[in-house]
C-alpha cells in the first residue's frame, strides 16, 4: 500500500534526464545573467537557493562540496527542481568563476602565490598584541581591557580574529594578547593583512623593538619562531597552543590528510555496497518469509471458516429435528389427556349408577325379609358388586395416577423443551452444555421413578434426546481441539512475524532517517529545547557545555523507577495514565527553562511509559514519520522492497 511520498519519489526517479538538463540550463542562464548572485562578502560565496534561515557563507571549496551533494543527492526530500538549482551553481563555480578567477582553486584551497614557503610560523595563525594599557586596581594587581574588546575592534578593522587571549600573571594583566585567527588559508591571508596595518602604522615589531623613548598606542605582530622561543609570557602561551611550521610543511601535511580521506572514503564506498548487497538478500529472504506465513495464514483461517460453518449447520439441522420429534410428542400427549378425560367421566357416571342399584337393592331386602335365601343370596351378589365397584374405584385411581403422570411428563418434556432451547443459543460454551445435561439425567431418573407403569416411549425418546446431546458434546470436543491447533499456528504465525518485525527494524537502522518509513528510538530525550533555552542565558560555548549537562541529569531522572508522575484518569470510559501537572520536578522545570524543555521531557517520558514501562529504556520502533504512528510490517516491507529496486536501477545505469 503505496503511499503519497512514494508515488512522489517514483516520479522524481523516474524523470527523464534529458528533463533534468533543460531545468539545469535555465538556472546556469539565469546565474549568468546576474539574476541570482553568489559572491557575499570579504572573498566569502553563499548559496542563491537555499531558504533564507538556513542561508551561510562559504569558502568557494564549501559551496561546491554543498551544491553538488545537493544536487546528486538520492533522497526522497529533495525535489527535482531543488536539486536542479543546485547542479547549476555546479555547473557556474566550474566553468564561469573558474574563467574569471583562473583556477577553480581559490585561496582557500592554496596558499598566496607571494608568501615565503620556508618560514617558520607559529600554527595556528596567531598574532602579538602588547602595549595595552593597564591600570592598578585597589588590590594592587593591573587590570585592562577585555579580549572581547579587542576582538571586536579588529574584527571593526576587517582581520577577522576568532578569539583575544589577554596574558595574565601574577602580577595581574601583563599588557600583551594573543589573537588567534582561523587555520585555514584566508586566516593566514588575514594575519598578515594584520601584521601589515599595524607595521603601516609604525606599530609592529620593528618598532616595538626599536630604542625609542615613548611607545604609545598597540603594537602589533604575527608571531614567528623566535616569538615562540622566547622565555617571556608570550612564549610560553605560544608554546602551550601551538607549533612552528613553515607553509610548505603545512601544504605537504594538508595533501597527505586528503590522501588519507580518499583512501577512507573509497574503503567505506566498498564496505556500503557490501553492506547493500547483504541488506537486498536479507531482505528477499524476509519478504518470502513473510509471504510464505501469510499465506498459510491465510489457508488455515479459511480452513478454520469452512469448518465452523459444517459445524453450525450440522448442529441447526440436529435441533430442528429434536424439535419436530418434540412437537409430535406434545401432540400425541395431547390426544391421551382427552381419552383418560372422557374415560374418567364415563366412570363418574357408572359410579352413580351403582349407588342407586344399591339403593333399590336394600329397600327390596327390607320387604322381602321373609325370603331369606333369596335375601342372601341378593346379599352375595351385593358383595360382589360392591367388591366390583371397589375394584373399579381403584382402577379409575389408578388411572387418575397415570393422568397425573402424564402431566407431569409432559411439564417436564416442555422443561426438556425449553433447555433444548437454551442449548442451541449455548452452543458455544461446552461447560453449558454439560450442565445441562447432567440436568437433563437428572430430569430423566425423576420420570423413571415416577412413571413404572409410564409412557415406554416418552423414555425411548429422552434417551435418544441425550444420546443426541453426547453426540453434540463430543463434536465439540472435537471442535475445540480444532480451535486449540488454530490458535497454536497463528501463535506460531505471530511469533514469526515479530521475528521479521526486528530484523526490519535492526536492518532500517542503518538507513537514513530522512525517509517517511524508518526506525524511531521511542523515548529518547530531544536536546535541542535545551540548547535553546541555555542560549538565553549563557554565551554559545558554555551553553553548549550546560545544555549537555542538564539533558543528562533528566535521562537519568527518565531512567529512574522510583519516579513516575503519573497519575490513571477515565478517558472515554477507560482508565488511562496521564502525567501529572503537579508534579514537582515537572514544574520546576518548566518554571525554570520553559514549556518546551518541559514538553520535551513529558514526551520522551510518556513514550517510555507507552513502549517500555518497566524496563525504562529507550526503544528502537518501526515508525511512519510522515503520519506520525507506529508503522506496520507491511508499510515496512514495501518501503524496504522501494528503496531496493531504486537502489537496483540506479546501479544498473551506472554500470
Amino acid at each position: 500500500m503505496g503511499s503519497v511520498a512514494d508515488h512522489s519519489s517514483e516520479d522524481d526517479t523516474d524523470m527523464s534526464e534529458t528533463e533534468l538538463d533543460e531545468e539545469v540550463e535555465e538556472y546556469y542562464e539565469e546565474l549568468k545573467n546576474g539574476k541570482h548572485s553568489v559572491r557575499s562578502s570579504d572573498g566569502r560565496y553563499t548559496c542563491p537557493f537555499c531558504p533564507s534561515k538556513k542561508k551561510r557563507d562559504f569558502v568557494l571549496k564549501e559551496l561546491l562540496q554543498h551544491a553538488s551533494g545537493v544536487g546528486k543527492s538520492t533522497s526522497d526530500k529533495r525535489s527535482t527542481e531543488e536539486k536542479a538549482k543546485h547542479l547549476a551553481v555546479v555547473k557556474y563555480l566550474e566553468k564561469d568563476l573558474a574563467a574569471e578567477g583562473g583556477p577553480s582553486k581559490t585561496v582557500a584551497e592554496e596558499p598566496p602565490i607571494d608568501c615565503d614557503q620556508d618560514e617558520k610560523l607559529v600554527w595556528p595563525w596567531t598574532g602579538v598584541v602588547v602595549n595595552i594599557p593597564t591600570r592598578r586596581a585597589n588590590d594592587g594587581r593591573f587590570v585592562g581591557e577585555s579580549g572581547s574588546k579587542l576582538r571586536d575592534e579588529l574584527k571593526r578593522r576587517g582581520f577577522n580574529p576568532l578569539r583575544v587571549h589577554p596574558l595574565w600573571n601574577y602580577r595581574g594583566h601583563s599588557g600583551s594578547a594573543i589573537v588567534e585567527f582561523r587555520k585555514d588559508w584566508p586566516g593566514y591571508v588575514n594575519a598578515m593583512s594584520f601584521e601589515k596595518a599595524y607595521d603601516v602604522d609604525h606599530h609592529g615589531k620593528k618598532d616595538w623593538e626599536a630604542n625609542s623613548d615613548q611607545k604609545s598606542g598597540l603594537y602589533a605582530w604575527v608571531a614567528r619562531s623566535d616569538d615562540y622561543k622566547a622565555s617571556n609570557i608570550v612564549g610560553e602561551h605560544l608554546r602551550k597552543i601551538g607549533d612552528l611550521k613553515s607553509i610548505s610543511e603545512i601544504t605537504e601535511e594538508e595533501a597527505r590528510k586528503q590522501d588519507r580521506l580518499v583512501t577512507n572514503l573509497n574503503n567505506i564506498i566498498e564496505v556500503k555496497y557490501k553492506d547493500l548487497e547483504e541488506m537486498e538478500l536479507k531482505c528477499s529472504e524476509t519478504t518470502n518469509s513473510i509471504k510464505s506465513v501469510i499465506t498459510e495464514k491465510e489457508k488455515i483461517v479459511q480452513t478454520y471458516n469452512e469448518e465452523i460453518k459444517k459445524i453450525q449447520t450440522s448442529a441447526r439441522d440436529h435441533f430442528q429435528r429434536i424439535f419436530g420429534d418434540h412437537e409430535k410428542l406434545k401432540l400425541q400427549l395431547e390426544t391421551q389427556k382427552k381419552d383418560l378425560e372422557s374415560r374418567i367421566e364415563e366412570m363418574e357416571k357408572r359410579a352413580v349408577a351403582n349407588e342407586d342399584e344399591s339403593r333399590k337393592l336394600a329397600e327390596e331386602i327390607e320387604k322381602n325379609s321373609i325370603k331369606n335365601s333369596s335375601l342372601h343370596l341378593a346379599s352375595m351378589e351385593q358383595l360382589k358388586a360392591n367388591a366390583n365397584l371397589l375394584k373399579l374405584a381403584e382402577d379409575q385411581k389408578r388411572r387418575s395416577l397415570m393422568y397425573a403422570t402424564t402431566i407431569l411428563i409432559q411439564r417436564q418434556k416442555e422443561q426438556l423443551h425449553n433447555k433444548i432451547i437454551k442449548l442451541q443459543q449455548q452452543l458455544d460454551t461446552k461447560q453449558t452444555l454439560e450442565l445441562e445435561i447432567e440436568q437433563l439425567r437428572v430430569n430423566l431418573n425423576v420420570v423413571r421413578r415416577m412413571g413404572d407403569d409410564g409412557d415406554v416411549e416418552v423414555l425411548k425418546k429422552v434417551d435418544n434426546m441425550i444420546k443426541g446431546l453426547r453426540e453434540k458434546e463430543e463434536s465439540l470436543d472435537d471442535l475445540e481441539a480444532l480451535n486449540q491447533t488454530l490458535i497454536v499456528k497463528e501463535r506460531k504465525s505471530n511469533d514469526e512475524l515479530q521475528e521479521a518485525r526486528r530484523e526490519l527494524i535492526n536492518g532500517l537502522k542503518e538507513i537514513s532517517s530522512s525517509a517517511h518509513i524508518g526506525v524511531r528510538r521511542m523515548g529518547e530525550l530531544d536536546s535541542k529545547p535545551f540548547q535553546e533555552a541555555m542560549k538565553r542565558k549563557y554565551n554559545e560555548e558554555e551553553a553548549e557545555e550546560k545544555a549537555t549537562e542538564l539533558c543528562s541529569l533528566w535521562e537519568e531522572y527518565l531512567k529512574d523507577p522510583e519516579w513516575h508522575p503519573f497519575k490513571v484518569t477515565t478517558v472515554d470510559g477507560k482508565h488511562k495514565e496521564v502525567i501529572s501537572v503537579e508534579d514537582e520536578k515537572l514544574k520546576d522545570l518548566k518554571k525554570e527553562l520553559g514549556e518546551e524543555v518541559s514538553n520535551a521531557v513529558t514526551s520522551a517520558l510518556t513514550e517510555i511509559n507507552e513502549y517500555n514501562p518497566s524496563g525504562r529504556y529507550i526503544t528502537s520502533e518501526l515508525w511512519n514519520y510522515k503520519e506520525g504512528r507506529r508503522a506496520s510490517l507491511k508499510e515496512g516491507v514495501v518501503f524496504i522492497l522501494n528503496q531496493w529496486k531504486t537502489k537496483k536501477r540506479r546501479m544498473e545505469l551506472e554500470y
